[in-house]
């Protein structure tokens, strides 16, 4: 049976330290509210998804006291994301997944699109490619799954830029690995995303900030 590690790549959710963008419209404490669901969202669906080992990539290193104010995740495994841009830390941390599993599934928790349904189909596209994308609207990706490694995938990315799921794409096409791209999600990085929220979470988001009033009212 093919074993795929998803490895989720996430930021302690505290205010002034998570979804920063997001902090015209929520503020720092509503920012960093969703910071939290989104990140408990990932974790969920990824162990529901069932697909391997799930690992939880952190930055700061698990040893810093945000993480103790998070509460417990059980069930994944814990790593540090280490130095350098996301580049490197991807490149890193995918190279080390592909030596204990036939296949890592790269994440982040600005999509609650990415749930164990969708999961599950990325890992059927990628038992027939090498490499499989899910782009996002913004010009990046939410996922990318890979079958082998090679450096040049994440080297010389201009991250959060509309180019990264193209600049991406040219890479693959260039170190000759087969791919394909899944249809196009939405993410959540900027106040003009949170209208792709579920309506559940923009209630929330609206009790929570600035007593019950808040720019995710109507959205």
């Amino acid at each position: 049976m093919t074993s795929l590690r998803i490895i989720i790549f996430a930021k302690a959710p505290l205010p002034g330290l998570a979804k920063t963008r997001l902090i015209p419209a929520l503020g720092a404490a509503g920012a960093s509210a969703l910071a939290r669901r989104m990140l408990d969202h990932t974790v969920g669906e990824a162990l529901a998804a069932g697909l391997g080992p799930v690992e939880l990539c952190v930055t700061p290193s698990l040893l810093d006291p945000a993480w103790r104010q998070t509460g417990s995740t059980t069930g994944i495994e814990w790593s540090d994301q280490g130095t350098g841009d996301l580049g490197a830390r991807m490149a890193r941390t995918a190279d080390r997944g592909l030596t204990k599993d036939d296949g890592v599934i790269l994440i982040g928790t600005d999509c609650p699109a990415l749930d164990h349904i969708l999961l599950r189909y990325l890992a059927g596209a990628l038992m027939e490619r090498e490499a499989v994308l899910l782009p996002t609207f913004d010009g990046g990706y939410a996922a990318l799954g890979l079958r082998r490694y090679a450096d040049q995938i994440f080297d010389g990315i201009a991250w959060s830029t509309d180019s990264v799921a193209a600049a991406t794409i040219e890479r693959l096409d260039a170190a000759g690995f087969s791919h394909m791209q899944l249809p196009t999600v939405s993410d959540i990085d900027e106040p003009g995303d949170l209208q792709w929220l579920p309506a559940s979470w923009r209630l929330d988001l609206t009790a929570t900030v600035s007593g019950g009033t808040s720019p995710v009212e109507g959205v």
